[in-house]
């Protein structure tokens, strides 16, 4: 089968801590694009944290963030692709959140910022900073009935906390719960119950006439199912999380060993 698209994860798949990319994988990438096929990144990240670490790296492809909620090319902001939550199903995720004593950080669709925040998130101090200038302190209540909310999460907070989150947004949206490889402890977000980053992928297939039957997928955690699920090829690293690894065709090595450049065999390019 020849592949029209690969589709990659960035935590975790592309590098282990952004946006240290090993020279192998940089190198790959590059040999990738030079065949002809296409690059589509697909994170749980927002714009703004998913368009600096690989402009860094001299990368501005298209990419699906926060999990399927949104589709864009990072060059030029241009969309192809919509998601995210209804004003009634983004209260009730909200009202789960801050019954468990949480105030999540809120991530919307707007030009003028990315992020809201209460007066007192819950989400760690570096997390809140790393927001820069894309971050407003706001009415969450308001927020969830006149923007376009995209996702919710809050990072570096106790196992407990997350776990109960978890179990209690379960059937109301989709939870992904994950360590937090940049704050500690744990991450939590939440997507509505019937997206997931393939949704952007089919998106993009459609947009430029690509066979979404001839796509090669990586990533490594339980966000990443559904796009390991649908793919025609799905390569996951050795150390990926076992849910990922229950989906994977290939096992790859590890994205801080430059693991990600072991697809190059399986496109006949080596």
């Amino acid at each position: 089968m020849d592949v029209e698209l690969v589709v990659t994860d960035l935590d975790g798949t592309l590098w282990d801590i952004a946006p240290e990319i090993p020279s192998r994988t940089r190198h790959a990438i590059d040999r990738v694009i030079d065949a002809g096929i296409p690059v589509l990144v697909a994170t749980g990240r927002r714009i703004g944290s998913t368009r600096g670490p690989l402009s860094e790296v001299g990368l501005a492809p298209p990419a699906v963030v926060l999990n399927g909620a949104l589709g864009l090319d990072l060059a030029t902001g241009e969309r192809f692709h919509h998601g995210g939550f209804t004003a009634r199903d983004a209260a009730i995720v909200l009202e789960v959140f801050q019954s468990q004593g949480v105030d999540p950080c809120i991530y919307v669709d707007h030009d003028d910022y990315a992020v809201a925040v209460s007066g007192s998130p819950s989400s760690h101090p570096d997390h809140l900073a790393s927001f820069g200038a894309d971050v407003r302190t706001d009415d969450l209540t308001r927020v969830v009935q006149c923007e376009r909310v995209l996702g919710f999460s809050v990072l570096g907070i106790p196992e407990s906390t997350a776990s109960g989150l978890n179990d209690a947004l379960a059937g109301l949206a989709t939870p992904h719960l994950d360590r937090d490889r940049y704050y500690g402890s744990f991450a939590i977000t939440a997507a509505p119950t019937t997206q997931s980053k393939w949704d952007g992928v089919v998106s993009f297939c459609e947009k430029h006439e690509l066979d979404v039957n001839a796509v090669l997928a990586l990533g490594d955690g339980p966000n990443d199912v559904e796009l390991l699920q649908n793919a025609a090829i799905a390569a996951v690293p050795c150390d990926a999380h076992a849910r990922a690894q229950q989906h994977a065709d290939h096992i790859i090595g590890r994205a801080v060993d430059g693991g990600w450049a072991d697809i190059l065999e399986l496109l006949g390019l080596e």
